[in-house]
């Protein structure tokens, strides 16, 4: 997708059928809206995981030690958001089953400090037909507002069948 044609409304792609999936190769699936990353959401991921690293939950050691001066979320934290954006910006019909099949060439680029804002930026990379379904990759690129680079890029494989 050219610059010129980039948008920065939200918007979501919905395709019918998984045999039209590679006709989409190449092209970006949608834009999610802005999500604010919060101090719960970084505790509850903190408690969750049992990474309670000041640098995700301690605001006043931030203030005095953090080159941010605030929490930064977790880098996993930011990827458990690929999953909704996904959700959000592609709608695969006369799907059975859907399958998170992992990820892959996880970039992450800038912290993502409590009250920043996070959206995703989906592009389908490639699809593969395989037995009673499809294989297909998708970029995330995890936007940050007000910044030029993002927050993380990375590749989300899922496996579809009908």
């Amino acid at each position: 997708m050219s610059e010129e044609n980039i948008t920065n409304i939200p918007y979501s792609t919905e395709i019918s059928e998984i045999s039209e999936l590679k006709n989409f190769v190449g092209e970006e699936l949608g834009l999610s809206e802005w999500t604010e990353i919060t101090q719960d959401q970084i505790n509850t991921f903190a408690k969750v995981t049992g990474d309670n690293q000041w640098i995700h939950t301690n605001a006043e050691l931030c203030k005095k030690k953090s080159p941010f001066k605030k929490p930064v979320a977790h880098g996993f934290l930011i990827l458990s958001l690929a999953s909704k954006f996904c959700y959000e910006t592609f709608k695969l019909k006369n799907v059975s089953m859907g399958v998170n099949y992992g990820l892959d060439k996880v970039r992450f680029m800038n912290p993502t400090i409590v009250g920043s804002l996070l959206r995703g930026r989906v592009q389908l990379i490639s699809s593969e037909e395989i037995q009673n379904g499809i294989k297909y990759k998708m970029k995330i690129t995890f936007e940050l507002k007000d910044k030029e680079k993002p927050a993380c890029v990375a590749e989300f494989i899922a496996i579809a069948y009908n």
